[in-house]
């Protein structure tokens, strides 16, 4: 099997967490619809790789994100003791279900424009803020770890590009409220490095440290790993990925797939992170997804892999 020659960049961070969506954030926008038997497996395949933090699913109405319609057996089915395994909740009834359901970390999900807000939550950014200020305040009594979702914030396929001081006050108002990270996303995929840059140091500069917060890339424009790069060199620790580049967001058509993990891991390996992943046992979990979906998988390194070892995808 190649691997990337190691040559270390001075200056990086000493280590990084990847942070797979591909059960979530990759099937939630899938037209069909995946057996729970499957997501159990594609997680499994997941944690024999290597992989540490897996976010399982989302506790939102079924009428909504029918994907996702049996969290709580997905949740069931998972040794939560195996690994990190964060879900994503919708509002109060949502939390409520992820509580029952064991769960140890939770992730709530707005947006940093009107227009996503209003199409994705059918409700407005504060409104969107107030309605999750009660979630974030009941989980952390529980001693459940919060994380942010903030959509759109490098551009909005209705708004076109995104002030930075809309992030940072959506980013602001999650922390004060509890929120113990925060994952900025590029939904469209718009973001280029210097953006990514002045984006940290915006936030930074309102007091919110570059430790909570994690990059989560789309690569419609095949900016996601310069992107990720950019990231590194200012701090950044923990980006999310997902196996196989699934995923998009079915609110948002300009989205396309998340940055695919293998392609991720490919980088971060010539850089020197050990990441614990396995990378051909990566490779070989998404092609198993690939094939379960009827299509190829987007990622690079699982086509150069995949081609190279001979193994097949649909």
């Amino acid at each position: 099997m190649n691997l990337p020659s190691v040559v270390a960049q001075p200056g990086m961070p000493d280590a990084v967490r990847i942070y797979e969506v591909g059960p979530r954030d990759g099937l939630q926008a899938e037209k069909q619809l995946v057996p729970t038997d499957v997501k159990l497996e594609f997680i499994r395949r997941l944690l024999a790789a290597g992989l540490q933090t897996i976010e399982l699913t989302s506790f939102v109405s079924p009428k909504w994100v029918p994907q996702l319609a049996d969290a709580a057996d997905v949740v069931a089915g998972v040794d939560l003791d195996s690994a990190r395994h964060p879900v994503l909740v919708a509002n109060e009834r949502g939390l409520d279900r992820a509580l029952a359901s064991g769960v140890r970390e939770i992730a709530v999900f707005t947006s940093a424009t009107e227009s996503f807000a209003k199409n994705n939550l059918n409700r407005s950014v504060d409104e969107a803020l107030t309605m999750f200020e009660l979630v974030v305040r009941r989980s952390r009594d529980a001693g459940v770890a919060v994380r942010g979702y903030i959509s759109m914030c490098f551009g909005d396929p209705w708004e076109g590009p995104v002030a930075l001081a809309k992030v940072v006050r959506v980013a602001q108002r999650l922390i004060d409220m509890g929120a113990t990270s925060l994952s900025l996303g590029d939904t469209i995929g718009v973001g280029t490095p210097g953006h990514v840059l002045a984006l940290v140091e915006r936030l930074e500069a309102a007091g919110i440290p570059r430790g909570v917060l994690a990059m989560h890339f789309h690569d419609t424009y095949g900016q996601a790993l310069a992107n990720v790069h950019a990231a590194l060199t200012a701090g950044i620790t923990e980006f999310d990925a997902s196996a196989g580049g699934i995923g998009g967001c079915p609110y948002a058509q300009s989205a396309t797939g998340n940055l695919a993990t293998e392609d991720l891991v490919w980088m971060l390996t010539g850089l020197g992170y050990h990441t614990g992943v396995n990378l051909e046992q990566l490779v070989e979990a998404s092609v198993w997804m690939a094939n379960h979906l009827r299509r190829p998988s987007s990622s690079r390194v699982v086509r150069a892999m995949a081609s190279t070892d001979d193994r097949g995808q649909a």
